[in-house]
């Protein structure tokens, strides 16, 4: 019976002691918060995260800000100063913890926190985590935990009139916050403020984990060799055992910051490698503090092994730009990445996890988060890492100049150290990149003139660009990432579109077609080494305008429609490319549908000339991938996750075994791109058809495509087809193998030029999620569509006579529509 108590006596201890040694954490972030306006004290509910404008609206006090015209009417919301608040208990035995920190994931963005009426933060950057000791100034029982913020419209004009002298980009350079939200040629102005990340206590006792990062020693085939860097806060000075998976060792910790290292070794490794090149395999690992048998703390993470080397060497062109993944030079293909909302904190996990899910399904491998916006939630770089998708990383600075004031870079070296640090263990880091378009703004853009620098103001302003991003951002990774993960490019592009250069050497941004209004066409010949920006618009899905304008204003000219298009001249500029190709519908909604279809033929035009100078250019990313808010974007994907006809274009053009179409002088050039490691050995089928099916030219060729190249496999005289009318047929090749297959077709006219007929598209229903499409007469851009939302697996393509498309559907529906490009012709 003693036995029996002893034993209890023993297990009780033990709860009791691993209670009180473990770290734990409250999420207040669920308590009732409220919000006012600033010295009213008009409490209303508000959710955090969130910011002031999704309060409002949650209340009632403003339209949605989506709707129509709204975005105008709400502009006063951020000249105003606003405050958060809530009150939660302490119980004894959490303020009995010898640790309390008190954690803001993210503060938006100019704010002071009090605790119990005392002063603990004063905040200016929304890219930061602030940590605050507070075990002093809690008590058992109630607490209030209180947070002002202040308009940072207002504080940057304030800072901006301390200048003698103008900095490109307005108010907005003054503060560390998402630069988009002031506005872009693709987003609103709302400059929101909050608390916009999670807010939460920390408690701890003998010790912490701090943080935990790795060192890449040792990769080949048969070994791997990691070296763990594990930091650990202890308030005691004792023994403590580090567990490493089923590796631990006994360490002795002094009171304070101990930084302990740990091996491991991995035998005949699985290397990570990019979608479509392999398994992105992860390895897990858990690291775990322990003392006298109680677990203090663990954290876990997911390592991918691989080498990844940015190269830049002189060659008979000029300097190469390229990735090479663990040995392998990769063409990368993939997208810019904006923020997913104009409000933040409506961006959940699954909307972070459908972005990855669309560029994977659209064959991508790389993505580059773009300078204006933010760095991400950490989910998106957990759905990159599991999916193989790189990610090139900008930091938060964009197509403006910035202060250089000492509290200035400061702030911006503790930004850079939070979220390296957080992200720095992701396999899918490629790049970290100082900015965007900011070098090409300061030699290109005319600043200088359009300021009226003096030559002081132009020296100071571009050395302050140079102490930011030459010497702070750089040195400070240096401290933060072993040599094999420090890769850094100061600006993209490094060169202007406008210079010969640019396409010689770095990476380029060309925007001659859209903003210079050439022809599609040039994209053939303004190749560069590495496309990391260039683009077009195209209109989102009807839905997605009457989700956000009422049916009456669903035209070009009305106001709603006009404020859903951010470009100065955007409609302008579509409609005038439209001109060129296209026949230009009356009826809205065909509008809608070939501003789509022009969108994706010059995509693919520039996709595919990219792809062909391969391995002169080893990268396309075109502009851009997603949307904040309903709007006509150079989007492939509108902001409900509807995909345009460019996304089903993009799938095509980027799958790994690729026929693509050219022509010189006096021939029709046939290319098959493999980015596949394994050579391809088929037979290349070319047939010449007239719209009504009939096979009126075809040729057959064998030929072997190394892995990873571009070769032209055929060539076709032009003179050949003297014979025949091209605006009444369409060659089309496809190649295969044992295990490939790629098809692609070739018009010879613009559409506008297409002699085409009216076809009977017929829909067979296969079973409840399968569809055949077939047509008697060629129908051209066929669009399938219905009344509920439903995804197709492939839409906006073309019907052969005697051909037969397989659709598969996200869901059954009962009906299913399908137009056309002959629908919205003028007959």
């Amino acid at each position: 019976m003693m036995h029996y108590k002893r034993l209890v006596w023993l297990i009780l201890f033990l709860i009791s002691n691993w209670v009180s040694g473990q770290k734990s954490e409250r999420d207040l972030s669920s308590e009732q918060w409220q919000f006012s306006k600033l010295g009213e004290n008009k409490w209303l509910s508000a959710t955090i995260p969130g910011t002031v404008h999704t309060d409002l609206l949650k209340n009632n006090l403003i339209p949605d800000p989506f709707f129509g015209a709204n975005e105008k009417k709400l502009q006063w919301i951020e000249e105003e100063n606003w405050e958060y608040q809530t009150s939660f208990s302490i119980t004894k035995n959490e303020i009995d913890n010898q640790n309390i920190l008190l954690q803001f994931d993210g503060l938006d963005t100019d704010a002071i926190v009090y605790l119990n009426n005392s002063k603990i933060l004063s905040a200016n950057n929304m890219f930061r985590t602030w940590k605050i000791e507070v075990k002093k100034l809690l008590k058992v029982g109630k607490n209030v935990l209180r947070v002002e913020f202040f308009s940072s419209v207002k504080k940057a004009k304030e800072e901006a009139k301390k200048l003698s002298y103008v900095l490109p980009g307005d108010e907005k350079v003054f503060v560390r916050k998402a630069q988009y939200q002031f506005g872009w040629d693709w987003g609103p102005r709302f400059v929101t403020c909050g608390i916009w990340k999670k807010v939460s206590l920390q408690f701890s006792n003998s010790a912490s984990i701090s943080f935990v990062k790795y060192n890449q020693k040792l990769l080949t085939k048969e070994l791997a060799e990691l070296e763990f860097l594990v930091q650990i806060n202890a308030g005691v000075e004792g023994k403590f055992k580090v567990n490493l998976n089923n590796d631990s060792q006994e360490v002795v910790l002094k009171k304070g910051f101990n930084t302990l290292k740990l091996n491991h070794s991995i035998q005949n490794p699985q290397l990570w490698w990019t979608n479509g090149l392999g398994e992105a395999h992860l390895y897990d690992f858990k690291i775990s503090l322990s003392k006298s048998l109680t677990l203090i703390d663990s954290k876990s993470l997911k390592i991918g092994l691989r080498t990844i080397e940015l190269v830049q060497e002189k060659d008979k062109i000029g300097t190469s730009f390229y990735f090479k993944l663990n040995g392998v030079p990769v063409f990368m293909k993939g997208a810019n990445y904006i923020p997913t909302d104009s409000f933040l904190p409506k961006t959940k996990d699954t909307d972070c996890q459908k972005i990855v899910q669309n560029a994977v399904d659209a064959n991508m491998n790389m993505l580059r988060v773009w300078g204006g916006g933010v760095y991400a939630d950490d989910t998106f770089y957990d759905e990159c890492d599991k999916n193989g998708i790189l990610v090139w990383h900008d930091f938060m600075f964009a197509c403006a100049m910035y202060p250089g004031g000492s509290s200035f870079l400061d702030n911006v070296k503790q930004e850079v150290i939070d979220n390296v640090s957080r992200l720095q263990n992701h396999p899918c880091i490629a790049l970290w990149c100082g900015n965007n378009e900011i070098d090409e703004g300061w030699h290109n853009w005319g600043w200088q003139k359009q300021y009226n620098y003096s030559k002081k103001d132009s020296t100071e302003v571009w050395s302050n660009y140079k102490k930011l991003f030459h010497e702070v951002i750089p040195k400070t990774l240096d401290s933060l990432l072993p040599k094999t993960e420090n890769r850094y490019w100061s600006s993209s592009p490094s060169i202007g579109w406008g210079r010969k250069e640019s396409l010689l050497q770095g990476d380029s941004h060309y925007w001659g077609v859209w903003w210079g209004k050439e022809p599609f066409e040039v994209y053939k010949k303004k190749v560069g080494r590495f496309m990391s920006e260039y683009g077009f618009q195209g209109m989102p899905n009807v839905k997605t305008l009457q989700s956000v304008v009422n049916e009456d204003e669903l035209n070009l000219h009305s106001e709603s429609i006009k404020n859903h298009q951010k470009h100065p001249t955007g409609y302008e500029i579509i409609n005038e490319y439209m001109q060129r190709d296209y026949v230009v519908p009356t009826k809205f909604e065909d509008y809608i549908f070939v501003s789509q279809l022009l969108q994706a033929d010059g995509m693919k035009t520039a996709i595919e000339a990219h792809r062909r100078a391969k391995p002169n250019c080893m990268g396309t990313l075109y502009w851009q991938l997603n949307d904040c808010w309903p709007v006509t974007s150079w989007s492939s994907v509108d902001y409900y996750g509807r995909w345009k006809a460019l996304h089903y274009q993009v799938k095509r053009s980027f799958e790994n075994l690729l026929i693509s179409f050219d022509d010189d002088k006096d021939n029709y050039l046939i290319y098959v791109i493999n980015d596949d490691l394994k050579p391809i050995n088929g037979v290349l089928d070319i047939v010449l058809y007239d719209f009504k099916g009939k096979v009126v030219w075809e040729a057959t060729s064998t030929g072997l495509v190394y892995g990873n190249s571009s070769k032209v496999l055929f060539e076709i005289p032009k003179k050949e087809f003297d014979e025949f009318s091209l605006n009444d047929v369409v060659l089309n090749a496809s190649i295969t193998d044992e295990e490939k297959v790629a098809k692609s077709n070739f018009y010879f006219v613009k559409p506008k030029e297409l002699n085409l007929s009216k076809p009977t598209i017929q829909i067979t229903k296969i079973d409840e999620t399968t569809i055949e499409i077939t047509s008697d007469v060629l129908a051209k851009d066929v669009f399938l569509y219905a009344d509920e939302d439903v995804f197709f697996s492939d839409n906006f393509f073309d019907v052969l006579p005697n051909q037969k498309v397989i659709i598969k559907l996200s869901k059954p529906i009962k009906t299913i529509n399908a137009k056309s490009l002959f629908d919205t012709l003028k007959y």
